[in-house]
């Protein structure tokens, strides 16, 4: 019960901001709005506080690395497969690999997880987030590409700029060289920081609800064969992300513990937690801007968010 009392409250509030903008007490226009707060002002200065927190060599921990490299890359490399096969675009291919492997792990892991395990948790979530947007992000854009004319330079160019253009990255990065330092921020500058950081989550988990109405509104014309096909796909990129990803994640973080590799029991757990989240809500956004199916990647993040209620619950109690 006390692992639900933490759990339900997040789920509640991504209900909330589906609700008020689905009944549109928030208008739908100001939805990018919300979600650039988050991402470019809010979360960066919460993410500056976990990287200036957390111990330099416990962000750039090289077992934390390769298993959470690793499971993701058979899922994203399995996902890619199933598009292919169903002769999607490499586009829209890489980026159903993308949602199957890419947890909400800022808007919602961060803050959830850190609840339940507390805020030792915050490590080994801040260096997921790198390898997400540093490389993985960075491989699946690459492969969107695959498709296009054009030089293998100019692709891994289009896809270094995106992740450069990230400020996630900036934030921990710049955090934890601050942290090194062993200074607080000044007075003024370190309130300012605390007040978004404050803000991070609850504004990022309304968000997501508020993201999922807008892009559910968006997409309900579809017609009824599209949606019928549009569900079995999306079920099997959702049970890829919810089942498939945690597992994987337990089974290589095991294996490495039994070799002797470097690898807490605890930070097991909280990898194993944050790759049995939900998929990113921002994913929907950039295949919106990328041009790929927005309508496909939103519905998988939608049964993920509903489902992922009842996965991660579980999941969060037996661990």
């Amino acid at each position: 019960m006390d692992t639900l009392s933490v759990i339900v409250p997040f789920f509640a509030v991504i209900l909330l901001g589906f609700l008020a903008a689905r009944f549109r007490i928030v208008p739908m226009d100001s939805v990018p709005g919300l979600n650039a707060f988050v991402l470019y002002i809010a979360l960066p200065a919460m993410l500056f506080q976990f990287g200036a927190d957390t111990p330099v060599a416990q962000l750039l921990n090289p077992t934390t690395i390769l298993v959470w490299l690793v499971s993701g890359l058979v899922v994203l490399g399995l996902a890619v497969a199933i598009g292919l096969g169903q002769r999607r675009s490499w586009l829209d291919a890489s980026f159903g690999g993308l949602i199957a492997v890419l947890p909400n792990s800022g808007f919602m892991g961060l803050p959830l997880i850190a609840a339940l395990r507390g805020d030792q948790a915050s490590g080994p979530i801040v260096t997921t987030l790198l390898v997400d947007i540093v490389i993985m992000q960075s491989i699946a854009l690459a492969i969107s590409q695959q498709g296009n004319e054009g030089h293998m330079a100019a692709r891994v160019k289009t896809s270094f700029i995106r992740v450069v253009a990230n400020p996630m990255p900036w934030a921990i990065i710049l955090g934890a060289l601050w942290g090194t330092t062993g200074q607080s921020l000044f007075g003024p500058l370190d309130h300012v920081v605390t007040l978004l950081a404050t803000a991070a989550t609850p504004v990022a988990l309304f968000t997501i609800g508020a993201v999922l109405a807008r892009k559910n509104t968006d997409s309900s014309a579809h017609d009824s064969t599209r949606r019928g096909v549009l569900t079995a796909d999306v079920s099997v990129l959702t049970a890829l992300k919810l089942l498939l990803h945690p597992t994987l994640v337990w089974a290589l973080g095991s294996l490495a513990i039994l070799t002797g590799l470097p690898l807490h029991q605890e930070d097991l757990l909280v990898l194993t937690l944050l790759a049995a989240l939900p998929s990113a809500a921002n994913a929907a956004m950039l295949a919106e801007r990328l041009g790929a199916d927005s309508s496909r990647i939103a519905a998988v993040i939608l049964m993920s968010t509903v489902v992922g209620f009842a996965t991660f619950s579980v999941a969060a109690i037996i661990l």
